[in-house]
Formats: structure tokens, sequence, C-alpha cells
């Protein structure tokens, strides 16, 4: 990416799942393959699941549990000689989209990711806020606020607790809670496309994840109170979300009225790889250590 933000050239490769050595020899890969394409050393940022222990500096938290205690950024520096910067994936999706995105000029910003998992990134004043313990902004790891009476003890995350936030407003987490109530297999994007059909069962499962992502989004707002929420991963893609949303969360919020937006990403799916540029602002110095 150009400093100013202009995207000089992409490319996608599939992770190698459940393969540490290879996901490493992919990224170093894919780094070198840009840099002859461009004809010239680039300064590297990371977008990764999970957090880098600032105890350990092994990778701690990734859904990509592969990762999980694995010296990552050591063995990547090892595989790419040069300074790189890390950060968790939501936090570079919020940078992105406070920096020259959805919510630009926003003082205060919270990222969220509900796709296979559920992430948060908190951006103040243009900079992640990350927090001694590396995990700031992790909202899907805690337990859904004010659960019904058939909401508890509620699924069982990879995390090793039940309830969290992530189990139920993640994409699986949205077809797991369809299959429960009406017995039937179906992806978001086919729920979402039945309910807007008129099927009843349908739009009564997207309903209770609205309600849902309002109740957790409320707490977020009464902790942070930011100036705007913006939805990535792909549920970001109900439109619905952006005007049901913000109808409930009046009723969890701490407040007279809710002065929060929630918003889309400008940037899509292409945000968090754009935030992880980012981590090297224009001008930044890559020549000494990261």
């Amino acid at each position: 990416m150009a400093d100013d933000g202009t995207v000089r050239q992409r490319r996608r490769v599939a992770t190698p799942r459940d393969d540490y050595e290879a996901t490493v020899r992919a990224i170093a890969a894919l780094v070198q393959d840009l840099e002859r394409e461009l004809g010239g050393r680039a300064v590297v940022g990371v977008g990764m699941p999970g957090a880098i222990s600032p105890a350990t500096g092994l990778v701690k938290n990734a859904n990509s549990v592969w990762l999980n205690g694995r010296a990552l950024a050591e063995d990547l520096r090892r595989a790419l000689p040069r300074p790189l910067r890390f950060a968790n994936d939501a936090n570079c999706f919020a940078l992105s989209e406070a920096v020259d995105g959805a919510a630009r000029g926003a003082r205060a910003v919270f990222g969220v990711i509900v796709g296979t998992g559920t992430g948060g990134g908190v951006v103040i004043d243009g900079r992640i806020w990350t927090g001694p313990n590396a995990i700031a902004g992790e909202w899907g790891h805690n337990p859904l606020p004010w659960p019904a009476d058939d909401e508890r003890p509620g699924p069982s995350c990879y995390c090793g607790k039940s309830g969290c936030v992530e189990t139920y407003l993640s994409g699986p987490g949205l077809a797991r809670d369809h299959q429960r109530v009406r017995g039937e297999a179906l992806d978001p994007a086919a729920i979402a496309g039945r309910a807007a059909a008129g099927d009843v069962e349908a739009e009564a499962t997207l309903r209770r994840y609205e309600d849902r992502m309002a109740r957790a989004l409320a707490s977020v707002v009464n902790l942070l109170d930011p100036d705007v929420v913006v939805l990535g991963g792909g549920l970001s893609n109900l439109a619905r979300l952006y005007a049901s949303v913000p109808r409930l969360w009046p009723r969890y919020v701490f407040s007279d009225r809710v002065d929060t937006r929630l918003v889309p990403p400008l940037h899509g799916d292409s945000s968090g790889v754009r935030g992880a540029a980012w981590l090297w602002p224009p001008g930044a110095d890559a020549s000494g250590p990261a």
C-alpha cells in the first residue's frame, strides 16, 4: 500500500490450516513474491488472529489454534529478516476504518469482526489501544449480556467457556441457533435470503441475532462509549443490522440517548489488510528495530 492509502498490489492465498510451519512459509513467500513484482523492499505489517503475549512472546488467543503457543514473531523475523509490526486482525480492521474509512475523523472507534469468529479492536485518536495484556477489544470472549433462560449456560466455546458472545454472533453461531430452533442446517446467507422472502422462522432467527448483537454492543458502549462502531466480517453484509441494532440497543445502554453510530466498513473485506499496512504510518523509519 502506498503512503496515501492506495493499494499498489493485491494477492490472496489459502491459509495452510493446522500447519504452523507451512503458515510461516506462506506468509514469507507472499511478501517475497510481492517485492519481486513491485521491484523494491517492503515494510511489513502483520494482522493476525489472537495476539503476541507480552509475557512470553508467543501467540495466544488465536482461533487459528495451530498458531497458539508458537513464536510467530520470532519465526517470521527469521524468515523475513527486517522490521515487522504485528497486531490483532480486528485491531487492524479498526485502524483502517479509523484512518481513512467509515470512521474517519472519529476519536474513539470500536471495530467488530463478525464472521467465522467474533473479534473487536479499539482505536483512540488514530492509534490502536492494545492494553498491557494485549487483549483490548476482545468482546467475543465475554459472556452474552442479559441472557434469557434458554440462553444459559450457552454453547461451548473453543476458549473453554460457555455462552461467549462469539458462540452467538459468529457465522457458525447464527447457523447453529437456526438449526437448534428450526432443525435445519443453513448458512447465514441462506437464512438471510429466506427471511427476505418471508420465511417466518428465518426472520425469527435474525431477530434473535439482532437482539443479541444489540445487547453485546450495548455493553461495549457502556464501557467505552465510542463515537463509531464499524462492523466487518461476513455478517457485516447484512444491511438490516445497521437499522435494527441501533433501534434495539437503547434498551440496554445506560444513557438517556445513544449517539454512537453503527456503520458498515468502507473498505470491505480488504480493511484488515489495509490496517496491517497502516501499522507503518507514512514516513515511518523501517530501518531500525520494529
